[in-house]
C-alpha cells in the first residue's frame, strides 16, 4: 500500500514510548503523528483524515475511548488499535464493540503491534474489494452474465446452481468463445466464497518460464528480475476461487506441481522453501480433449481426475440456435447503453443470416459480430444485412429451414452429401441432447425408433 494509505496518528502520554514507537513505524513504511493527549489527539483528528489510530485508554483529560469515538464518527473507516497497560478482557471487549480493530495490552513486542496493523491493513483492503465484488454480483452475475432459454442452456443453468452450493474441483470443457469464464464466474457467485476472490488465470496466455512464477508467486532473488517477494494467484484466492483458464497446456512439471496443490493444499513460492497453505476452490477449462492427451501421455491422467471431480460442458452457440436472437438483443441493449445511444431494432432477413452461421468463434465471434453492426449503422435505427461483416453474408445455411434462393452456389452443390450433412448434424444434436438415449433422440426428431437405428447404421462411418 502507498503512503497515501499509511497515514498513522499514534497518542500516548509517555513521550519517550511514543517517540520510540512512531520511529520504528516510520521505519515499515507509515506516515506518523504523535499526540501526547487526548485533547491535542482530537484536534489533529478534526484537521486530518488519519487511516490509522493508535491510542492508549488511560489518557488524562479526554480518554482513548473518547478519542476513538472522535475518530470513528468523523471517519467511519479509521482503523482503531486501542493499548493499554492495564488490560482486562472487559477493555478488550468494550473497546472493539466501540469500533476498534484490535486492541493489545503494555508491554509488548514491536513485532506484535506490526502484526496486528498489517492484519488490520489486510481486512480494510478485503472489506472494500469485497464490497466492489458484491455490486458487481448485484450487477452482473449469478447466472445472467451467462444467457440463453434454450433446453441445453436450461440445463446447464440448473447444473451450475448444484456445483454452485459444494466446493468440489469443477472441470469446464467446450469450444473457444462459448464462456467457459462466465460459468465458472457464475459458480464462484454463486457459492459460500462469494465474499472472497475469484482470480482468473490464462494458462495459455503466459509463457511456461514464468507461469509457475504467476501461479504460486516467488522469493525475492529467485531470478533474474524478481527484485522482491511476489505473492501468487493462489494466495491471492486464499479463501475464494482461482479460475485457470486453458489447463491443458500446462507443462509436465507445472501440471505435478498443480496436482500437489490439488492433494495438499500447499506449495512453495519459486525460490522460496517455506510451505504455504491455502483453502481455494479450483475450477479449470479447456477446449481441448483432455481424454485423448491423456492416451497420449500429453496430460497426467491423475490430475485429469483430480480436476474432473464434476465435468461441466459449455455448449457451442450452433447447437443452441434458439438463444441467437436473445443473444442479439442482450448484446444490442449493453452495447448500445455504453454508447449513449437506444437500442436498435434487428431485421428479420438479418437475424435469419446470423441463425443460419455456423458460428465458429461462439458466442464472443457473435458479440463481436453485433458490435461491428452497431458501428455500421451510421445512425440507423435498424440493423440490416449489409451491416453485417463479409464473413457472414458468404456463408452457407447451417440449417435447411433458413435456406433461401440466394444460398444456392452459383456452381451448385451435391445434393446427397449436403443432405446426408444435414442429417448427421441432426443426428449429432439429437443424441447429445439425450445423452446417447436412441429412444428419446428419436422422439425429438419425429422419427420410429428402429428408422433412427437404420440411419445410425447408414451414417455410422460418419459418426
Amino acid at each position: 500500500m502507498s503512503d497515501s494509505g499509511k497515514h498513522l496518528l499514534i497518542v500516548d502520554d509517555e513521550t519517550a514510548f511514543r517517540m520510540a514507537i512512531a520511529e520504528r513505524l516510520a521505519d515499515h513504511g507509515f506516515v506518523v503523528e504523535g499526540a501526547g493527549s487526548g485533547e491535542e489527539a482530537v484536534a489533529r483528528i478534526a484537521e486530518f483524515a488519519f487511516d490509522i489510530l493508535i491510542t492508549d485508554l488511560r489518557l488524562p483529560g479526554i480518554d482513548g475511548r473518547r478519542v476513538l469515538d472522535a475518530a470513528l464518527e468523523r471517519y467511519p473507516e479509521i482503523i482503531g488499535i486501542v493499548i493499554t497497560g492495564f488490560g482486562t478482557v472487559k477493555d478488550a471487549v468494550d473497546a472493539i464493540k466501540q469500533g476498534a480493530a484490535d486492541f493489545i495490552t503494555k508491554p509488548f513486542q514491536f513485532d506484535a503491534l506490526l502484526h496486528v496493523l498489517n492484519s488490520a491493513l489486510e481486512q480494510r483492503r478485503l472489506k472494500s474489494e469485497n464490497a466492489w465484488l458484491r455490486a458487481q454480483l448485484e450487477e452482473r452475475y449469478k447466472l445472467d452474465g451467462l444467457v440463453g432459454r434454450s433446453p441445453v442452456m436450461r440445463d446447464l443453468f440448473h447444473l451450475l446452481e448444484i456445483v454452485a452450493s459444494t466446493s468440489s474441483t469443477v472441470l469446464i470443457a467446450g469450444e473457444t468463445g462459448t464462456g467457459k469464464e462466465l460459468a465458472a464466474r457464475a459458480i464462484h457467485h454463486s457459492s459460500a466464497r462469494r465474499a472472497h476472490r475469484f482470480v482468473a488465470i490464462n494458462c495459455s496466455a503466459i509463457p511456461e518460464t514464468l507461469l509457475e512464477a504467476e501461479l504460486f508467486g516467488h522469493a525475492r532473488g529467485a531470478f533474474t528480475g524478481a527484485v522482491g517477494m511476489r505473492q501468487g494467484r493462489f494466495e491471492q484466492a486464499h479463501k475464494g476461487t482461482i479460475f485457470l483458464d486453458e489447463v491443458g497446456t500446462m507443462s509436465p512439471a507445472l501440471q505435478a506441481k498443480l496436482l500437489r496443490v490439488l492433494q495438499e493444499r500447499e506449495f512453495e513460492r519459486l525460490g522460496d522453501s517455506h510451505t504455504i497453505k491455502v483453502d481455494v476452490r479450483v475450477i479449470a477449462a479447456t477446449h481441448s480433449d483432455l481424454h485423448r492427451m491423456v492416451g497420449d501421455g500429453s496430460f497426467r491422467e491423475d490430475l485429469f481426475y483430480r480436476l474432473n471431480v464434476i465435468p461441466v460442458r459449455i455448449p457451442p452457440l450452433r447447437d443452441r440456435r434458439e438463444d441467437i436472437p436473445l443473444l442479439v438483443q442482450h448484446f444490442i441493449a449493453r452495447l448500445s447503453a455504453e454508447l449513449g445511444r437506444p437500442p436498435l431494432t434487428v431485421s428479420q432477413e438479418t437475424m435469419r443470416r446470423l441463425m443460419a452461421y455456423n458460428w465458429p468463434g461462439n458466442v464472443r465471434q457473435l458479440e463481436n459480430a453485433v458490435e461491428r453492426a452497431l458501428a455500421f449503422t451510421q445512425g440507423r435505427s435498424q440493423i440490416e444485412v449489409q451491416d453485417l461483416a463479409p464473413d457472414l453474408l458468404a456463408a452457407r445455411p447451417a440449417d435447411p429451414a433458413d435456406m433461401g434462393d440466394h444460398w444456392l452456389p452459383e456452381e451448385g452443390l451435391d445434393f446427397e452429401t449436403y443432405i446426408s450433412g444435414v442429417e448427421l448434424s441432426l443426428i449429432r444434436r439429437s443424441l447429445e441432447r439425450t445423452q446417447g438415449n436412441k429412444r428419446q433422440a428419436a422422439r425429438l426428431l419425429k422419427l420410429k425408433r428402429t428408422t433412427l437405428i437404420e440411419k445410425l447404421k447408414r451414417l455410422e462411418p460418419r459418426l
